[in-house]
């Protein structure tokens, strides 16, 4: 499931952030870049024993976006990762704060979506993933940074 979130991510980022100031090859990169920077933040949040966190921001349940962490975390470095591209800090800050919630209300379409061409976006895998060994997690990761 995780590589499935992490292609539709980069999907997702790709299509946002294609009318920015950067070239195609900038974007592209900085669209692999954000969405395994997703990934390792809801790793790392899993692995902490943060699943709560992670479910209430792929569901219509819990607190708000802009007030979970992982959220948070995902802007910030949205924003770190298209200034190393050569986006100047103001219109990198822009840009990452109306891409993040794009990125995450499209992913979370998926979760609560009950078409068939969805059903690998089911939060139930999220609390399996971690199989009983919030380590396990990392391991299965690893492939896709």
């Amino acid at each position: 499931m995780l590589q499935q979130l992490k292609q539709l991510a980069i999907q997702k980022l790709q299509e946002r952030m294609a009318g920015n100031p950067l070239n195609a090859e900038s974007t592209g990169a900085a669209a692999q870049e954000g969405a395994g920077a997703l990934i390792e933040s809801l790793t790392s949040k899993l692995g902490a024993g943060g699943l709560d966190q992670v479910k209430d921001l792929f569901s219509n349940e819990g607190q708000a976006m802009g007030e979970n962490g992982i959220f948070q975390d995902l802007q910030g470095k949205l924003s770190s990762i298209l200034q190393a591209k050569g986006m100047n800090a103001a219109d990198a800050a822009a840009e990452a704060k109306n891409t993040a919630p794009d990125l995450i209300n499209g992913l979370k379409e998926r979760f609560l979506s009950s078409a068939d061409a969805d059903k690998d976006f089911d939060l139930s895998q999220i609390t399996n993933l971690l199989g009983g060994n919030a380590g396990g997690i990392l391991n299965k990761v690893k492939d896709l940074f």
